[in-house]
C-alpha cells in the first residue's frame, strides 16, 4: 500500500509518462525518426534576413544615419543573392519562397530606398518629392506582381524590366558617391533636382518590357558558349574591385545602357522589317538589312 502511494506521488514517474506520451504523439503525427528540416527552410532564412536588413535600413534613416542605411540595403542585396543560389543548389524552389522573396524585396529594395532618397534630397520638394520617392516602392511592387503572375518555375537568361534590387543598388551607389545632396541640385532645370528624373527613369525601367541580362551561374560550359559575356563579367568584377564605389556606379550605368541600347536596336530593326503600305515586304539586302535605295518610285 505504501509503495502504491509512493508511485502515485512520484514526480519522476509523471515526467517519464509525459515524455512517452509526447514521443507517441510525434510518431503518430510526423512518423518515426527525427523530422528533417525542409529544403525550403534554408533559402527562406536568407530571405527573412533580407527583409530584416531592409527594416534596419529604414530604422537607420529614422536615426539620420543615411550611410549606414545604404550599407544595410547592400547587405539585403547580398542576402537576396544568397537565397536564390541556395534555393537552386538545394532544389528548394517553391511558390511559398517566391512569394516571400517578393514581399521582402518590396520592403528592402522599394520602401527602404524610397524613404532613403526622400530624406536625402527630395523632402524639400514637398508633395512632388513625396510622390517621386514613393515610385520605387509602387513600381517595384507592380514589377514583382507581374513576375509572380508569369513565373513558370524555370530560370531565364534575362529579366523583363529592370530588377528591383539593381534599382536599389543604383540609388544607394549614387548616395554613397555623392554624400551631399546639393551636388544634385547644381544640375537643375526650373529648380527641380536632377535626382527627380533619375528616380523616375529607374522606376519606369522596372515596369518596362526592356530585357536586362541575368547574371548566369559561372561554369565552364557557359564560358565556352558565351566567351564575350564571360569576359565582360570578369572585367566588371575587376572594375568594382579596384575602383570600389565609383567602379560599381560605372558597371551599373553600363548595365543599364546595354539593356536600353539593345532594346532600342531591336525596335529599330522591327520597324525596318515592317511591311510597306502596299502589302509588299520591306526591301532588304543580302544580310537582311533594309536597302534604302530600293522600294522608291522611279521617275517616269
Amino acid at each position: 500500500m505504501l509503495r502504491l502511494r509512493q508511485r502515485r506521488h512520484d514526480p519522476g514517474r509523471r515526467q517519464r509518462r509525459f515524455r512517452q506520451r509526447l514521443r507517441a504523439y510525434r510518431e503518430k503525427r510526423y512518423g518515426r525518426g527525427r523530422r528533417q528540416i525542409p529544403r525550403a527552410a534554408v533559402p527562406s532564412f536568407f530571405t527573412l534576413m533580407n527583409l530584416f536588413s531592409g527594416f534596419v535600413a529604414i530604422a537607420q534613416v529614422f536615426e539620420g544615419r543615411l550611410e549606414h542605411a545604404c550599407w544595410f540595403i547592400v547587405l539585403a542585396g547580398f542576402f537576396d543573392l544568397l537565397d536564390g543560389m541556395v534555393a537552386r543548389l538545394a532544389n528548394g524552389t517553391s511558390l511559398f519562397g517566391v512569394e516571400l522573396d517578393s514581399l521582402s524585396d518590396v520592403v528592402s529594395f522599394g520602401v527602404a530606398p524610397g524613404f532613403l532618397v526622400y530624406v536625402f534630397g527630395l523632402r524639400e520638394f514637398g508633395l512632388l518629392g513625396l510622390v517621386v520617392a514613393a515610385l520605387p516602392a509602387i513600381c517595384g511592387a507592380v514589377r514583382l506582381a507581374r513576375f509572380n503572375a508569369t513565373w513558370e518555375g524555370e530560370k531565364k537568361d534575362y529579366f523583363l524590366g529592370l530588377p528591383i534590387p539593381v534599382q536599389a543598388i543604383v540609388v544607394v551607389t549614387l548616395i554613397l558617391n555623392v554624400n551631399d545632396a546639393s551636388w544634385f541640385n547644381q544640375y537643375s532645370l526650373n529648380n527641380l533636382s536632377i535626382l527627380i528624373p533619375i528616380i523616375v527613369v529607374l522606376s519606369g525601367l522596372m515596369v518596362s518590357t526592356i530585357r536586362f541580362d541575368a547574371v548566369p551561374k559561372p561554369s565552364a560550359r557557359y564560358i565556352r558558349t558565351h566567351p564575350r559575356k564571360s569576359a565582360a563579367y570578369v572585367l566588371a568584377l575587376l572594375v568594382v574591385i579596384f575602383l570600389q564605389q565609383i567602379g560599381l556606379l560605372v558597371v551599373l550605368a553600363a548595365y543599364l545602357l546595354h539593356g536600353i541600347g539593345r532594346s532600342g536596336y531591336h525596335v529599330v530593326r522591327a520597324i525596318l522589317a515592317t511591311p510597306l503600305e502596299d502589302g509588299s515586304p520591306a526591301p532588304t539586302d543580302g544580310a537582311g538589312r533594309r536597302n534604302p535605295g530600293e522600294g522608291r518610285r522611279r521617275r517616269p
